[in-house]
């Protein structure tokens, strides 16, 4: 028998499928907000550290400028 010639609905077998296949996983959001906060706190420590640390370059006075004359 052709299978054009059915006499089920077709759109209510799809329907029917549809209804009956495994709901899709949805992604657990611990692993991600875990992600999301330890980036944000390394960002703020790199900018904690980046305020707090002295300057990497320092340039003295020549001694004649601190004579005061």
């Amino acid at each position: 028998m052709n299978p054009a010639d059915s006499a089920l609905d077709s759109a209510a077998i799809a329907y029917a499928r549809a209804l009956l296949r495994k709901p899709m996983r949805r992604q657990k959001m611990g692993p991600v907000l875990a992600a999301a906060a330890f980036a944000a706190f390394s960002a703020v420590t790199f900018a904690v550290v980046m305020v707090v640390a002295p300057p990497a370059v320092v340039q003295h006075l020549p001694s004649d400028r601190l004579d005061g004359n």
